[in-house]
């Protein structure tokens, strides 16, 4: 069968299944999956494949009721102890992030996962768990709750674990809570994922991820392997309170962005005045890459989405290449909030 044979055979079935939206990328999936059977693809590698677009289809489906709440991540260890006192740290911001409405997503395992959860609540609480055989499948406090969700692969569980959240807070760990904080933070850096609060939350008067932060400034900073404007990125906290402020404060005026074109479009809480906009252009014009920070109505492509029309918006051509600045330019929207105009 030649290709264009095969398009009209996918067109057809996907019609005949019922009421698909979004055709185009229906048929996509369909043909991918077809072409890699056809490819010499070889039985793991399909088994792969496999597995890792079913584990997303049943993410989606479990995220999707709670698609209008807000979702804090929270990584850490799965070996810390209900008798350390980061287990009753975790329980703390979790429950006072609970109490503000916002949902806890973890890895659905002990230690500092199982803490998030017994802090949130059951009902407060969303988990991904990665099957292991020395880990049980869930902790109690989410087991068979329909927010729970298992995961073969890591990388479709953090794909989730990411994707899902609109703010982070990182707990001390080991290995895998290092592997999630810093591909986090590389995704945040490079555009991959929207920009978000991230706070590495530390014990009153321990060290551990201000130790980590001196590496970042003492080594990286210095051999310029990231940029000054990286660190803004994220923020060591010690209290429950300033960790919490970081995270609702970040939404205080900004709410979300969409590239739109050429043009980054920033949804707003706030209408941007005149002298919001004389600031931004004279602190922040290195973030334009031709023109300037303009006020703007919803764009054709959010009105034909339906995406968030109630916002106000600014917009500019976004160099792309200073997510840290982009940071900074949020943090600058959200202190106009509070300040006289």
């Amino acid at each position: 069968m030649n290709q264009d044979s095969l398009n009209v055979e996918i067109d057809r079935l996907v019609k005949e299944f019922g009421s698909v939206h979004d055709l185009d990328y229906v048929n996509d999936l369909v043909r991918t999956s077809l072409q890699l059977g056809t490819d010499q693809t070889t039985t793991l590698d399909l088994k792969i494949a496999s597995s890792a677009l079913r584990e997303m289809r049943d993410a989606f489906q479990m995220f999707q009721p709670h698609a209008h709440r807000r979702k804090v991540t929270i990584f850490g260890s799965a070996r810390t102890k209900p008798h350390d006192p980061l287990y009753n740290h975790t329980e703390n911001i979790a429950r006072e992030l609970a109490q503000r409405g916002w949902m806890v997503v973890t890895g659905a395992g002990p230690g500092i996962m199982e803490a998030g959860m017994s802090g949130a609540g059951r009902s407060q609480s969303i988990g991904v768990s990665i099957r292991l055989p020395f880990e049980s499948s869930a902790n109690p406090i989410i087991a068979g709750d329909d927010k729970f969700v298992s995961m073969r692969y890591f990388f479709t569980r953090k794909l989730m674990l990411v994707k899902e959240s609109h703010a982070f807070i990182c707990m001390p760990g080991g290995f895998g809570t290092l592997d999630e904080t810093f591909e986090l933070l590389t995704l945040v850096q490079t555009g991959k994922s929207a920009p978000t609060p991230i706070v590495m939350l530390d014990l009153p008067g321990d060290d551990f991820w201000h130790s980590i932060d001196d590496v970042v400034q003492k080594q990286m900073l210095k051999r310029s392997l990231v940029s000054p404007e990286d660190l803004d990125l994220y923020r060591v906290c010690e209290t429950i309170e300033d960790a919490v402020s970081e995270i609702t404060l970040f939404y205080r005026n900004y709410h979300s962005i969409r590239f739109v074109g050429k043009h980054l479009v920033v949804r707003l809480q706030l209408p941007p005045t005149e002298l919001l906009l004389e600031e931004l252009n004279a602190e922040f014009g290195y973030l334009c890459k031709a023109g300037s920070f303009e006020r703007i109505s919803a764009t054709p492509s959010e009105i034909s989405d339906n995406d968030h029309l109630d916002k106000f918006r600014i917009r500019f051509e976004f160099v792309r290449d200073d997510f840290g600045g982009l940071r900074r330019l949020i943090n600058k929207l959200n202190q106009a909030a509070t300040e006289p105009q």
